[in-house]
C-alpha cells in the first residue's frame, strides 16, 4: 500500500515537472514574427519570402527563417536568444537587395524623427521585444514629409512593418 502510494506520487511528479519543462521550452521557442515588407513609394505589400535576416548586430545572415504566408506577409521564425533584428528584402531571383527606407540619407521624414543620424550607418537595428509587445512601422525615409503624411500604416502586436525601394541604376552599377 505505501509502495503503490509512493509510485502515484513519484507519476504526478514524474508528469507535473515534464508539463512543466515543455511548456518552458516552447515559450521560449515562441518568438514569431510577421513582416510586412511595403514599396516605398506606392505602399503596396511586396509578398516575398526571400529576406536576408541579422540578429543581436551578428554579422552572419539567415536566408531561410522567413516563410511566406497565404496572404503575402512574412512569417518570421526567430530563435530565443533574438534581441535585435535587421531584415533586408531580395528581389531578381534573391540576386538583389532592396534599398531599406528607414536607411535613405536627408529626407524629410527622418529628419523630423531624429533618425538621420541613424541612416548614416549600414544597418537599422529593432528590439524583437517592441514588436512582439506593440508592433512597428519603420519610418519610410524613401518620401517627402508631405507625401509619407498622406500614408498611414500600423502594425498589430508581433508586426513589423518596414519600406523598400530597388536599386537605381547607379546603386546597380556600384555593386
Amino acid at each position: 500500500m505505501i509502495l503503490a502510494r509512493l509510485a502515484r506520487t513519484v507519476s504526478a511528479a514524474v508528469i507535473a515537472s515534464l508539463a512543466f519543462s515543455c511548456a518552458h521550452v516552447s515559450a521560449q521557442a515562441g518568438k514569431t514574427i510577421t513582416l510586412r515588407m511595403l514599396d516605398g513609394r506606392t505602399g503596396r505589400l511586396i509578398a516575398t519570402s526571400d529576406f536576408l535576416v541579422q540578429i543581436n548586430h551578428q554579422r552572419e545572415q539567415h536566408a531561410n527563417w522567413v516563410t511566406l504566408n497565404e496572404d503575402g506577409t512574412g512569417k518570421l521564425a526567430l530563435p530565443p536568444e533574438a534581441t535585435e533584428l535587421s531584415l533586408h528584402g531580395m528581389y531578381d531571383s534573391s540576386m538583389s537587395i532592396f534599398v531599406n527606407c528607414d536607411l535613405q540619407k536627408g529626407k524629410g521624414i527622418l529628419e523630423e524623427q531624429g533618425l538621420l543620424e541613424t541612416a548614416q550607418s549600414p544597418d537599422h537595428w529593432y528590439s524583437v521585444a517592441d514588436i512582439l509587445a506593440s508592433g512597428i512601422v519603420a519610418p519610410n525615409g524613401c518620401l517627402s514629409k508631405k507625401e509619407a503624411a498622406k500614408q498611414k500604416f500600423a502594425a498589430k502586436p508581433g508586426e513589423f512593418v518596414f519600406f523598400v525601394r530597388k536599386k537605381n541604376w547607379r546603386e546597380e552599377s556600384e555593386d
